[in-house]
């Protein structure tokens, strides 16, 4: 049993107050999930030479600024980075893949959260409401975010079995649910290039997502073929760049609800998670439909 929460701004007006609108969402799945908790925020938009990653390291004490000018020296290029408790967002006048092979030859100790244009996620181990207060999640601005609180009922309590999952560019997802068929699933996608950080099955659906979007998908064709190769009880919300989507599989057995009004739509596992939201009285609140892909997303 996980909690799932999710936040999409259609009034821009709002995006200075993602994180104070989102803090009490997540801290409400805290009884569907009080081992670990996560969020993936999408905002801070870098430009189209840049990419931004976020890095973890276990230390407190880590010097990031050292690893700032060796990676600046390194790739001969501008490092701007900014640190948040014991993660720090790198931006990088680099592609994806060179700032990648720099980490794994030179900074083996530090994982890779998420990379993009907009992403950054955060995640830890604990009660929910003591990891929002770590990242200053109410403080948090941008356009949309996801976020997932975690019961670990089948494995470990650790930061990396943690959600959201992100195994491509500005993609990740949360997970409520179980996959039957993730193992023999991770192994094809491994031959395919895609690469897994955990033996949590919610990285494999995060996994295949990113792999059928790099076949030239579309999310809604990538969520049509997930739903069709995905074998399990799931609901699934999925962060991209340009908005957010919210699938169930063909029993939907797995709780979800969703909001609307003019100014954002949000879902969560509970509708206590929606209470807090403004206007909240006055949406439209339904249960979505098993197999039916719902997404909203900026031009």
């Amino acid at each position: 049993m996980c909690g799932i929460v999710g936040l999409y701004l259609k009034n821009k007006a709002l995006e200075s107050k993602l994180g104070e609108l989102f803090t009490p969402m997540l801290i409400a799945m805290t009884e569907r999930g009080p081992d670990s908790a996560g969020f993936a925020v999408y905002g801070d938009e870098v430009e189209q030479d840049t990419i931004k990653f976020t890095l973890l390291h276990e230390s407190m004490d880590y010097d990031w600024g050292q690893l700032a000018d060796q990676m600046a020296a390194g790739l001969d290029t501008q490092v701007d980075w900014f640190q948040n408790s014991n993660v720090a967002v790198f931006k990088v006048k680099a592609d994806a893949a060179s700032v990648t092979d720099y980490l794994a030859a030179h900074a083996a100790d530090i994982k890779v959260l998420s990379a993009g244009k907009s992403i950054e996620i955060l995640k830890e181990v604990g009660l929910p409401e003591k990891i929002t207060k770590k990242f200053n999640l109410a403080g948090m601005k941008g356009s949309h975010i996801i976020g997932h609180t975690r019961m670990a009922t089948e494995s470990a309590v650790t930061m990396q079995g943690s959600h959201p999952f992100s195994t491509g560019e500005d993609l990740c997802l949360v997970h409520n649910g179980s996959l039957s068929n993730h193992n023999r699933l991770r192994e094809e996608l491994k031959r395919e290039g895609v690469v897994f950080a955990t033996e949590n099955d919610s990285e494999v659906a995060a996994g295949y997502l990113t792999w059928r979007l790099q076949q030239g998908d579309s999310l809604t064709q990538a969520l049509q073929s997930a739903l069709k190769t995905l074998d399990g009880f799931y609901t699934f919300t999925i962060g991209t760049r340009n908005g957010f989507a919210v699938v169930r599989d063909p029993i939907a057995c797995k709780p979800a609800v969703m909001a609307e009004t003019d100014d954002y739509v949000a879902m969560a596992s509970e509708y206590q998670a929606l209470s807090t939201l403004p206007g909240i009285e006055n949406a439209r609140v339904w249960e979505p439909e098993p197999e039916k892909i719902y997404i909203w997303e900026r031009d």
